[in-house]
């Protein structure tokens, strides 16, 4: 199932959407998080994109796996980058998990006059955890995003390229 997309591996094509998906929602997410302001247009986006980044990940590791059991020639060069996709993936679901509490307990402001939709801070220390939670993760997603996509170039990359 997670072998191939037509002719081409899954795996090449899903991580394409990791590198752009990933860093995108950790982005918006700790905008939601600090910006109180934008809570009203970002709260849908943010938890989408969170849900969304775990499945990103989950796609983007079970295609890689299906991809070094077609081609087991790629066991020993992707080593490291499977094992940094794998703690990946595990940051996703924590960020995935955080993104559902940050969207139901930060507050914010609604975008309507009247202030219909507008949503209340349950309290300000749960506040305050919820937005340090959202950064922390969404910092090690980032990180372990580029250190991830850096395994796999240099995986896939390394001795190919001619000399400068």
């Amino acid at each position: 199932m997670f072998e191939r997309f037509g002719d081409l591996p899954l795996h090449v094509l899903v991580i394409h959407l990791a590198v752009v998906l990933l860093p995108v929602a950790a982005l918006t997410l700790i905008v939601f998080a600090l910006v109180p302001k934008w809570r009203w247009f970002l709260r849908w986006p943010a938890l989408v994109l969170g849900i969304g980044a775990l499945v990103c990940a989950f796609v983007a590791k079970k295609s890689g796996e299906a991809f070094v059991a077609a081609v087991p020639t790629l066991q020993k060069p992707v080593e490291l980058h499977e094992q940094r996709g794998n703690l990946l993936f595990w940051y996703c679901l924590i960020f995935a998990v955080v993104a559902v509490a940050a969207f139901l307990l930060l507050g914010g402001k609604s975008a309507l006059a009247s202030g219909k939709g507008e949503k209340a801070t349950t309290s300000r220390p749960l506040e305050l955890v919820t937005q340090a939670a959202v950064v922390v993760i969404a910092v090690l997603v980032l990180w372990q995003t580029i250190r991830t996509g850096d395994a796999g170039a240099k995986a896939v990359w390394d001795g190919q390229l001619p000399a400068k």
